[in-house]
């Protein structure tokens, strides 16, 4: 049976997904204030107050704030981002905007990044603005355009030109909360950290070319396809660190395969023997990565081309600095280096971390412990960016986290960030709901 709350986070994420943001990097996409327009609506129908940002036109964020009665008790972000990332609709098994309620789950673009979480967090703080929630630490929400493309747009505009707005001493954002019973008894995720960005584009140099006399030329498409090659096949050593080490201890993996996870001269061979969806994860975890995701080059068939543009998605692991990357890069190119003009490429951004002995670490322990009896909190290393490194840059405790049921696994989740058939049931945005309710009741007073 679905609750009342359960009902309106669904509606009110069913309407996020269909209103299609989709941010893939040009200023002029996302188009967030369709969702914008949503959520203030909805929680104009609290009685809350609205504050909207548009750095750039369509690209609209939304604040609203319950103030706190003490300016010395912390204060608490809940922050959540509208845009989701583009899709393959031929390659899923529904409409991915149709945000659809099949069998207890809701399908589509964003379920679990993260409309899931910036719905719930809207209802939470209707819900406590309706009950007249006076809390002593204030209590701000934000609904933020861009989260997908490095924030330029949204949350890092807002964190530059908007602290007195939306700054707060402890922030929360995507994701964690998985539910996971291993040898360490019942743990929930919490994200501290996060890996850094740097991106990249490489431009590949070569000669132009008849196309019908491709012998022995300087085709750079082809030059394109083995740089493509030695970044696919390129390791950087093994980062193994405390995060790492309590996943691997809880995730219950038999002792040889811990014991090999846990050293970095054994590392990369026995991920290689894990099921693919674990590996991959377990591989960014440990790893810098370089993944070629975006190619430009050529202008004709019949001519051989002279250049081609490679962007290339680089995530860092803690420590790494700009220099590393632009290290590992001549190392994985080796010869090819000469050739190749290594340029950033708007994102970057290095590996952030919170500390965990904070009041609201604690606070999160005691409600996930209310709602899972016996259950401790997880802290980890989550491989993507979020919008967490602008607040932390400032000074700010960011975590990760938000709750699902115990059908959501950890492999659940990293096949469906930004993969096909994305989903959430219906139980993990009630849960979810409930929880933030709670945390602001009692880490807000």
């Amino acid at each position: 049976m679905v609750t009342s709350l359960e009902g309106e986070v669904t509606e009110l994420l069913q309407q996020l997904i269909r209103n299609e943001c989709v941010n893939d990097g040009r200023p002029e996409s996302g188009e967030e204030w369709r969702s914008a327009d949503v959520v203030r609506n909805y929680l104009e129908g609290g009685g809350l107050d609205l504050q909207v940002f548009e750095p750039t036109p369509g690209r609209t964020s939304l604040a609203t704030r319950i103030e706190g009665s003490d300016p010395e008790a912390p204060s608490l972000l809940l922050l959540g981002h509208t845009d989701v990332v583009p899709v393959t609709p031929s390659q899923w098994t529904r409409d991915p905007f149709g945000g659809e309620l099949v069998d207890g789950e809701v399908w589509g673009r964003g379920a679990i990044d993260m409309l899931n979480l910036t719905s719930s967090m809207a209802v939470a703080v209707r819900r406590l603005a309706e009950e007249g929630f006076r809390p002593k630490g204030t209590l701000v929400y934000c609904a933020v355009a861009d989260e997908e493309a490095g924030g330029v747009h949204g949350s890092g505009w807002l964190a530059e030109h908007a602290a007195d707005e939306v700054g707060c001493d402890y922030v929360i954002t995507e994701s964690g909360g998985i539910v996971h019973d291993g040898p360490k008894g019942r743990t929930v995720t919490i994200n501290v950290a996060e890996k850094g960005a740097s991106w990249r584009r490489l431009r590949v140099s070569g000669a132009p070319g008849h196309g019908s006399m491709p012998y022995r030329v300087d085709n750079a498409l082809v030059k394109a396809a083995e740089v493509i090659r030695r970044l696919a096949a390129f390791q950087p050593a093994a980062h193994l660190d405390d995060l790492w080490q309590g996943y691997v201890e809880n995730h219950g993996f038999p002792d040889d395969i811990a014991e090999g996870l846990l050293d970095p001269a054994r590392v990369l061979a026995v991920i290689d023997t894990l099921d693919p969806r674990t590996a991959k994860l377990a591989h960014a975890c440990t790893h810098t990565t370089f993944s070629p995701n975006v190619a430009h080059g050529g202008v004709k068939t019949n001519v051989i081309p002279d250049e081609v543009m490679l962007d290339v998605d680089i995530r860092t692991v803690p420590g790494d600095t700009e220099d590393d990357v632009d290290r590992y890069l001549a190392d994985a190119l080796g010869e090819l280096a000469d050739d190749v003009d290594v340029q950033p490429l708007g994102w970057s951004s290095p590996s952030t971390r919170s500390p965990v002995d904070t009041p609201l670490y604690d606070t999160i322990g005691r409600v996930v412990a209310g709602v899972y009896p016996g259950a401790t909190l997880l802290p980890r290393l989550i491989v993507g960016g979020t919008d967490a490194r602008f607040f932390r840059n400032r000074g700010a405790v960011a975590y990760g986290f938000g709750l699902f049921s115990r059908s959501v696994t950890y492999e659940d989740l990293s096949t469906r960030f930004h993969g096909v058939d994305e989903r959430i049931d219906v139980e993990s945005l009630g849960i979810t709901t409930e929880a933030w309710i709670q945390l602001c009741r009692d880490f807000l007073g």
